[in-house]
């Protein structure tokens, strides 16, 4: 049967580590719906075969959120001793963070750290709360994105993290978790609610990227997203149980089956069914020299059309000189259009700042989504990789400049990514679908090639 057969887990392919991550399930209520929810993940989760080393939960384990200590203490007793009596946690260990729905006040968090027992190495006044783990070559950092002694929900100490990421630098792998993002996920966006808090963002991240982290691993936000900032990615899990989902209709309840090896980390994300709905490889595998290909200037046949689907990678190369003047009109670099309607895929510039920006249309009639890059300066030569990945969602579409090798998402507001997109019969360089004169590129020496 579909429902109770063995699930194959993805494995290293050398020495390496293969571990579950999944949050938010609001659960400890026995009889609630959050509990029927829970369940469902859990049983996926034990189909698992093998099952995992350990398990990472990134927060709101329980429904929490109560005055009352002894109900609080009471959904954690249900939780553990019955929710989660299936596993062996002794063999196979399970590490959490704090949440909004589990650490709201100086009550909580002393409920928390006196029932789950966690590491106290963390920074003074977070024992217990913060806190690292090492597992051989392998260094995880779950930090308390809501502490009481900052200011709560959104307010996160940085310098002991920075002191903990600099004493484990020989660490081969470097994860860092905790319950907040640090960038909006499917649109969802406010400081100290929906993320961390903007003040703290900037250094937050300059340290994982500094210390050469590999992923930052959160939840909150009640879906499923991937995106990556200057190398780092930022990995969102928060469908282990919670009904609603942000938004609905698109995301569902789920848990992350990962493997990490020194050829990076592939997971798959699995809803209750077991079924795959999503998988990556990271970092990608990028098109060899001889796959590229030039595209002439002007509108010329696509080279492929029909489904994007989200297994597929492609990838663009361009480069060129500004105008010495900023161009407010925008301006085309790529277009993939059909015999009718407006082009499914636009990459040019826009406005003053002359901002790389995607332009992914979405079903006839709706508005399309709208994702940003770098702005580039007037008179200035560029050189840049874009990867437009079918398998990211809304981070799926990525920008580095010639040399580097650190992706960033674009930025955006959307829920879905490429995985949609069917490519069209006709592609254009230099300017729009309509002709020369359409949202022409004002700049010198544009050349673009293209893989896939």
């Amino acid at each position: 049967m579909a429902g109770t057969s063995p699930i194959k887990a993805l494995l290293p392919k050398s020495a390496g580590h293969q571990f579950v991550l999944y949050g938010d399930s609001c659960s400890g209520v026995a009889g609630a719906l959050h509990e029927r929810t829970f369940a469902s993940v859990n049983a996926v989760l034990h189909r698992l075969r093998p099952q995992p080393q350990f398990i990472l939960f990134p927060g709101d384990e329980i429904i929490g959120l109560t005055a009352d200590e002894a109900s609080l203490r009471a959904q954690w007793r249900h939780w553990f001793d019955v929710e989660m009596a299936w596993l062996d946690r002794v063999n196979i260990p399970m590490w959490h963070t704090t949440g909004n729905h589990t650490t709201y006040d100086e009550m909580s968090e002393a409920v928390f750290r006196d029932t789950l027992g966690l590491p106290a190495n963390g920074p003074a006044g977070q024992e217990g709360l913060a806190y690292w783990v090492r597992r051989g070559d392998l260094l995880m950092v779950f930090v308390h994105t809501l502490w009481s002694g900052l200011g709560g929900e959104g307010h996160v100490e940085t310098e002991w993290l920075e002191a903990t990421l600099r004493d484990h630098a020989d660490a081969r792998y470097k994860l860092v978790l905790g319950h907040h993002p640090v960038f909006p996920v499917n649109g969802y966006a406010g400081a100290y609610q929906r993320e961390i808090g903007h003040e703290y963002a900037g250094r937050f991240w300059d340290t994982l990227v500094k210390a050469d982290v590999f992923a930052y691993c959160c939840s909150h936000i009640l879906a499923f997203d991937v995106q990556v900032r200057r190398g780092v990615l930022q990995i969102c899990t928060a469908g282990a149980g919670t009904a609603h989902r942000m938004p609905e209709g698109v995301e569902y309840l789920h848990c992350i089956q990962a493997a990490l090896d020194e050829e990076g980390l592939r997971y798959q994300v699995l809803d209750t069914e077991g079924i795959a709905r999503e998988s990556l490889q990271w970092p990608p595998v990028l098109a060899r020299g001889d796959r590229w290909l030039s595209l002439p200037h002007g509108v010329s046949d696509a080279l492929w059309t029909g489904p994007m689907g989200a297994d597929r990678i492609i990838e663009l190369r361009l480069s060129g000189r500004m105008a010495s003047d900023a161009q407010t009109p925008s301006q085309t670099i790529f277009s993939a259009f059909g015999d009718e309607g407006l082009a499914p895929l636009w990459l040019g510039l826009r406005g003053r700042q002359q901002q790389l920006t995607l332009i992914l249309g979405r079903d006839p009639g709706r508005s399309p989504y709208y994702f940003f890059g770098p702005a580039l300066p007037p008179g200035e030569d560029f050189d840049l990789h874009i990867l437009l990945h079918g398998g990211m969602g809304p981070g799926g579409v990525l920008w580095r400049r010639d040399g580097s090798k650190a992706w960033s998402s674009f930025e955006a507001i959307a829920s879905t990514g490429l995985e949609r997109l069917v490519w069209p019969c006709c592609w254009s360089v230099g300017h729009g679908q309509k002709g020369k004169c359409d949202r022409r590129f004002t700049g010198e020496s544009l050349r673009l090639s293209i893989a896939g």
